[in-house]
């Protein structure tokens, strides 16, 4: 099976969890008679892309001894294939100081053994660490420990559509393009056609491909020898299909929605100047447009929702002239007339507000309310400083903006999101990553999904999705320091390494 290769300084690069101390006097503190012990503490000794992003391995060490000297102590971790001596190593830490933990998930533990220790899949592979102190450019101290691993064949990064069913035919070369939402889980929403299917991993090549093991389910195909035994579809629909590799289901099923009519919209109106300003589609459900603004006293007045930026027609609108902001009823006219708006009253102005617009023909909706900031926003995932600690959750930094908060420290590889609430049971309200689960910070200024699994007004927006089951999250590949910057109400954040 092909196995996506990532970049050894960049996918797996692992995480550090730094322990809560400050950075002392080193002279107040005599550490004169520790002695340097590495340690291991294997989660999983055979490792398996299903839990790919659980630890697999923590090394911890104790701190060594700076022999009264009051110096500085620093630290360099290393990892090479048992034998080797380290003539060829992984540095895991490169001279830190106050570091005494490093560990690393399976997904990224399994890419170092394949890809930098020589590791076989399916055979167990022994790696060698070695933690070094260095006092004054002393690096007399020097503790190892030897651990085993069995690595796996990761699956497919692409997963494409490919046959009579699908739009583009049996053409390899514009075989269509499923979403990835995990490891091997891919979903993809369109209309297919009767005929047959099947999936091809690299588009322009028929094989590998993944066929119909004759039950239903996936089965992986490498030769031409092999069957070739299709899925079939009986009925032209539109059809959400979604491929999990790792367990090797496939369903396929009748979807009630049509795409949206619209990809755009925009809020226009006495606040923007009657200037169109973009909405966000969101990130769960595409019939669903947001928008946040603080409208400052004074600056109401009329508004409605444009389809085409700077176009007059086709347009959202309110069923009678002054409508409330309260009033959920929409009315599309494609032409100029009527032109009902919505009025936000003076009196209601100085405040910030949220407006979800649904575009559902028929079932049209403007959903707008007074939006009251969170006055903090926390960090949990075992990526940060708390790890998995709601109670106890690392908490951000006040701005100027009672809206935007920001932090900076260290995190480690493992999983990320924010919760606005600390609530107990784990159903309040959160900022989770947009665009699937376990995916990578992209560096830049992204959108947040925002969700409130108590909050049965935003529950109410989602017709067909259950918000208590979302958990997505961003997941840290690169441990480091780390600057976030988080706007609540614009639904923005930015995970930038330092």
């Amino acid at each position: 099976m092909k196995r996506h290769i990532f970049s050894i300084f960049a996918a797996f690069v692992c995480g550090l969890a730094l322990l809560s101390c400050s950075d002392n006097d080193y002279a107040e503190l005599d550490k004169g008679r520790d002695e340097l012990k590495l340690t291991a503490d294997q989660a999983a000794d055979v490792l398996d892309e299903q839990s790919h992003a659980a630890e697999a391995l923590t090394l911890n060490w104790t701190t060594g001894n700076n022999f009264g000297t009051g110096s500085r102590i620093y630290y360099k971790l290393e990892l090479a294939a048992s034998g080797t001596d380290f003539a060829a190593p992984y540095t895991a830490v490169d001279h830190e100081t106050q570091v005494y933990t490093w560990s690393i998930n399976q997904e990224n533990l399994n890419s170092l053994l394949l890809d930098k220790f020589g590791g076989a899949v399916g055979k167990a592979t022994s790696v060698d660490a070695r933690v070094t102190a260095i006092v004054d450019g002393d690096e007399s101290q020097v503790s190892t420990v030897t651990f085993t691993v069995t690595p796996y064949e990761a699956v497919t990064a692409r997963l494409f559509l490919i046959g009579d069913a699908t739009p583009n035919g049996w053409s390899a070369d514009k075989a269509t393009e499923m979403t990835r939402t995990d490891n091997g889980l891919f979903t993809w929403e369109g209309d297919l056609k009767a005929g047959s299917f099947k999936f091809i991993t690299t588009q322009g090549q028929f094989l590998p491909s993944y066929n119909n093991d004759g039950t239903g389910k996936l089965v992986y195909r490498t030769s031409d020898s092999q069957p070739d035994e299709q899925f079939r579809i009986t009925e032209d629909h539109f059809y959400k299909v979604t491929a999990n590799l790792l367990t090797g289901e496939l369903t396929v099923v009748q979807a009630e929605g049509v795409k949206p009519r619209f990809d755009e919209l925009f809020f226009v109106g006495n606040a923007t100047g009657w200037n169109f300003e973009p909405m966000v589609k969101d990130a769960l459900d595409g019939f669903l447009f947001r928008y946040g603004r603080v409208f400052e006293n004074g600056q109401g007045g009329e508004f409605k929702f444009g389809t085409a930026n700077g176009s007059w027609e086709n347009m959202f609108k309110a069923p009678t002239a002054n409508a409330a902001y309260t009033n959920q009823s929409v009315e599309f006219v494609s032409g100029f007339d009527p032109d009902n708006k919505w009025f936000l009253q003076d009196s209601e102005t100085g405040k910030a507000y949220k407006i979800c617009v649904d575009i559902r023909t028929g079932k049209e909706r403007m959903m707008m309310r007074e939006f009251t900031p969170y006055e903090m926003i926390y960090l949990v995932g075992d990526a940060t400083p708390s790890g998995w600690d709601l109670g106890n959750a690392t908490p951000m930094t006040a701005t100027s903006s009672p809206y935007v908060f920001t932090w900076t420290g260290q995190l480690g590889a493992g999983e990320l999101k924010f919760s606005c609430d600390k609530q107990s049971d784990w159903n309040g309200a959160w900022f989770m990553c947009s665009i699937g689960n376990d995916i990578e910070p992209t560096g830049q200024q992204e959108r947040a999904l925002f969700i409130d699994k108590s909050d049965n007004y935003l529950k109410d927006q989602y017709a067909d999705i259950n918000i208590g089951d979302v958990d997505n999250k961003w997941k840290i590949v690169s441990s480091g320091t780390y600057t976030i910057t988080l706007n609540q109400l614009e639904e923005t954040i930015s995970i930038v390494k330092q």
